[in-house]
């Protein structure tokens, strides 16, 4: 593992990195992963390729994305004809996701909180992505009701679907079942999509148009890392 450039920033030390034998590149925050993506930007992260197959099957046109990392979902969506409009605090996410990430210039990009975007954003999306973290934790603002309402006034009711990454520890952590509740208060149709009995692994809410969608699949397949992810998806399922 080569390390391709090195960050000290007020979000924790960046580094980006690549495996020398693949051409790999990983994207490390606080010491915590964003972001790894083969040499063609195809992510080698599963819940990124689940999320991806969840707003394929969703239909959706237009996308916002809160957070950024190394914009791999992002990338995957544009090359589907998908319109993208990323947002994220950190400048320098946006700029490492372009540089190393093969983030395409053309995507629509805005350095803002995701709850100050929302507040004062005037479009509707189809579908909106959160996946903004503070070290290992979802920002405290981006977890209420309050936050929710801003989201769901800027998704479209069909077929706008809600969509959040939850990081998990094991079966007693109960981030995912605490941030779905608080979804339900805004809306009717709210779902889990985790793999129960893994440890340290991704599970995915879902709020909106969401009972039509299954199980995700890997549709882009990457270069690398085959067999992980499909294994990974394979042990996912609504809870």
């Amino acid at each position: 593992m080569i390390t391709l450039a090195t960050f000290n920033h007020d979000f924790g030390q960046i580094r980006v990195q690549q495996n020398r034998r693949s051409g790999d590149v990983t994207f490390v925050q606080g010491g915590c992963y964003q972001s790894r993506c083969d040499i063609l930007g195809v992510s080698l992260a599963p819940y990124i390729h689940a999320l991806f197959h969840l707003i394929l099957q969703a239909k959706a046109k237009n996308v916002l994305m809160i957070g950024c990392g190394g914009g791999s979902l992002a990338t995957l969506l544009v090359k589907r004809g998908i319109g993208v409009t990323i947002v994220d605090i950190n400048p320098l996410s946006i700029d490492i996701a372009r540089k190393y990430f093969g983030l395409p210039a053309a995507i629509e990009c805005h350095i803002a909180d995701g709850a100050d975007f929302l507040a004062l954003c005037s479009r509707r999306y189809d579908a909106i992505v959160m996946d903004a973290y503070c070290g290992t934790d979802i920002p405290c603002h981006l977890c209420d009701a309050a936050f929710f309402r801003l989201a769901k006034t800027c998704l479209w009711d069909d077929p706008g679907v809600f969509l959040t990454n939850v990081h998990l520890i094991d079966d007693d952590d109960n981030t995912a079942k605490e941030y779905a509740s608080v979804a339900s208060q805004l809306w009717s149709a709210v779902r889990i999509l985790d793999a129960p009995g893994e440890v340290y692994r991704n599970a995915i809410v879902l709020a909106g148009n969401v009972f039509p969608l299954r199980t995700p699949s890997i549709v882009k397949t990457p270069l690398t890392c085959i067999t992980p992810i499909t294994d990974e998806l394979s042990k996912l399922r609504f809870v």
